[in-house]
């Protein structure tokens, strides 16, 4: 017995003294510093979105499928059953829910990059405006931020503007994905629904599109900057119906946060995205960026590169409600040379060399 007792207390004693070695062991490691909790916080932003972008709309649509099949059937029936009610909410300026676009992420967000918003002139209050963001990039990450997040400053560089950022009207189609997209102040890019935000809304109203859409998405690689916008003319038309002034705006660097396969024109695999895109609106681009865990891993985040959104001058645009071919092509004109002029006058300052060219096809 008292050979088994003896045992039992040297095990206690192992024990305690392993338990105080570990949290010595523990004590003494380094705790993380203010630096590494922000950078996580700035990954874990980062993360959210893309995730969202990519799988929310998926994936509540599978889950509201699954639900039919249950005895939650109810919840699917009440979801349907408020989509068809709130069908044209997002033809009719959606629903923006200002706390969402003040949501304490999207600092974090804008800080991963970092993003930032420089202005070159007024935007005045009693005027609507169409807004050309360029250039489209992978996942529009600059006009998402700068148009959609109020974390870089927009609503105080330019107060009594209210900003909208476009987007394919099939992403307002995805259950509880429309819901998320309409709160922060995105609209589906149609006609009707950038009319109503430009004639039906007041004055005030900026209205962001992505010009070069799907199609530019395809040659986005980092150091050649090519827009698809010579035959891009319908903003134009709309702006002159509605004497919304256009305002170009250039994103510097949105084409270094990705890596992309660029297949070349007449290639096997272009004519699929070409022909996809046509089919459902959007590229399917075969691009990566960092992993989760490490920069130098591969995986679907972004890479963390500094991006600076130019909003160039506004081009004066009177109303005409049906404007000729050649009214609209000269208008289209005057943009085209004031882009080109907000690129070459900031090129330098945000990353590029005085050699670098905007190529627009």
């Amino acid at each position: 017995m008292k050979t088994i007792i003896a045992a039992c207390s040297q095990n206690l004693s192992g024990s305690r003294a392993s338990v105080q070695t570990a949290l010595r062991t523990l004590l003494a490691a380094p705790w993380p510093s203010q630096r590494d909790v922000r950078a996580w916080l700035q990954l874990l932003s980062v993360l959210q979105w893309v995730l969202s972008f990519l799988l929310l709309g998926t994936v509540s649509l599978l889950f509201l499928i699954y639900l039919v099949f249950t005895s939650f059937w109810p919840i699917s029936a009440l979801y349907l059953a408020w989509i068809i009610f709130d069908w044209d909410t997002p033809e009719k300026g959606g629903r923006r829910l200002p706390c969402l676009r003040r949501w304490p992420v999207w600092r974090h967000f804008r800080d991963y990059f970092p993003v930032k918003l420089v202005k070159t002139h007024d935007l005045s209050p009693s005027h609507n405006y169409i807004i050309g963001s360029h250039p489209h990039g992978i996942l529009c990450v600059g006009a998402f931020c700068n148009f959609v997040t109020g974390s870089t400053g927009f609503g105080e560089m330019f107060p009594g503007i209210r900003p909208f950022l476009t987007t394919l009207a099939g992403n307002f189609r995805l259950p509880v994905f429309r819901e998320y997209l309409m709160s922060g102040g995105l609209c589906p890019v149609t006609r009707r629904a950038i009319g109503y935000l430009l004639s039906k809304n007041g004055t005030g109203n900026a209205v962001a599109i992505v010009i070069g859409g799907a199609a530019e998405s395809l040659s986005c690689r980092p150091g050649i900057t090519t827009l698809i916008l010579k035959n891009r003319k319908g903003f134009v038309r709309m702006a002159l119906q509605h004497g919304a002034y256009l305002v170009p705006s250039f994103s510097f660097g949105e084409n270094d946060l990705f890596r992309q396969v660029v297949f070349e024109e007449g290639s096997w695999m272009r004519s699929i995205q070409q022909r996809f895109q046509k089919m459902m609106g959007f590229a399917p681009c075969v691009f990566y960026g960092r992993g989760l865990t490490s920069v130098r891993s591969r995986g679907f985040l972004p890479y963390a590169r500094p991006i600076t959104t130019v909003v160039g001058e506004p081009v004066m645009v009177p109303k005409i409600e049906d404007p000729s071919c050649e009214m609209v092509d000269m208008y289209h004109e005057m943009y085209i040379r004031s882009l080109l002029k907000l690129f070459n006058e900031n090129k330098t300052k945000y990353g590029l060399s005085e050699t670098d060219e905007l190529h627009i096809l």
